[in-house]
């Protein structure tokens, strides 16, 4: 979704370009856009070409990140703190453990 989002970010393209590009399948490209959806990344579908239609920086603050593979342990260890992010991952360490 990075590659994705860099690239939408770079100029208008089609989903032919966008996908031989990134060698994915036009399934993986329709989930990503519902992914951009729901992280409210704004793609515009202008001339049947897809275009990235906010800051690329902005966007990619918004993608999902993926399972760091964590332990609980270091999940509670790094949710120490006062941060918004502490207090959410704090959040997450607790739905776990009740």
């Amino acid at each position: 979704m990075y590659q994705l989002v860099k690239l939408l970010a770079s100029g208008p393209k089609t989903r032919t370009v966008l996908l031989r590009r990134l060698h994915i399948d036009i399934r993986t490209f329709y989930r990503d856009m519902e992914v951009f959806r729901e992280c409210r990344i704004a793609v515009r579908l202008d001339d049947r070409k897809y275009l990235l239609d906010e800051k690329v920086e902005q966007a990619i603050a918004r993608l999902p990140f993926p399972d760091p593979n964590l332990t609980l342990g270091e999940a509670v260890q790094l949710a120490k703190g006062r941060s918004p992010v502490h207090r959410k991952l704090a959040k997450l360490v607790k739905q776990i453990v009740r």
